[in-house]
């Protein structure tokens, strides 16, 4: 979900976009330093997921250029217990949040044509952030680059 495909979901917090390190690997790509091998190497597990769980886009592949990408939502957290570390549709996060306290969230682009697959967006997701706010000390709601790494 997140800034990229249907806008902010009222529990959103602690975004951490990861555009510019997307950028920069990219450059070195198509500069030769970095091998397409080594960066389209999306598992087989993670493009059965794209098939079956993931939100395609209107973006096209960055390395292939012949398919869109598709984004892939991972959910961890405690709460979760067993299905912690799954793929899920982007419709089922918003019933999520209303019904957990917090859970993780990384949004990851894979082509399925080429294997390209990077972390695009990470955040946090459930009711404790309806009772957060400003004045609570919650940090900045995003955060350029993965600078929060």
């Amino acid at each position: 979900m997140g800034p990229r495909t249907l806008g902010r979901m009222r529990t959103q917090r602690q975004v951490v976009d990861f555009s510019l390190r997307r950028r920069a690997l990219l450059r070195e790509v198509q500069s030769g330093r970095v091998g397409t091998y080594e960066v389209c190497d999306a598992s087989p597990y993670l493009k059965s997921a794209a098939k079956f769980h993931g939100e395609p886009t209107d973006e096209l592949c960055p390395v292939c250029r012949r398919e869109n990408l598709t984004h892939v939502h991972y959910i961890y957290g405690d709460e979760l217990r067993q299905s912690s570390g799954q793929a899920r549709r982007l419709a089922e996060l918003p019933v999520l949040a209303m019904t957990l306290s917090e859970f993780h969230v990384y949004v990851v682009e894979v082509c399925r044509d080429c294997g390209w697959n990077h972390l695009v967006e990470q955040y946090l997701l459930g009711r404790d952030g309806l009772a957060a706010g400003p004045d609570d000390g919650e940090q900045p709601s995003r955060l350029r680059g993965g600078a929060a790494e």
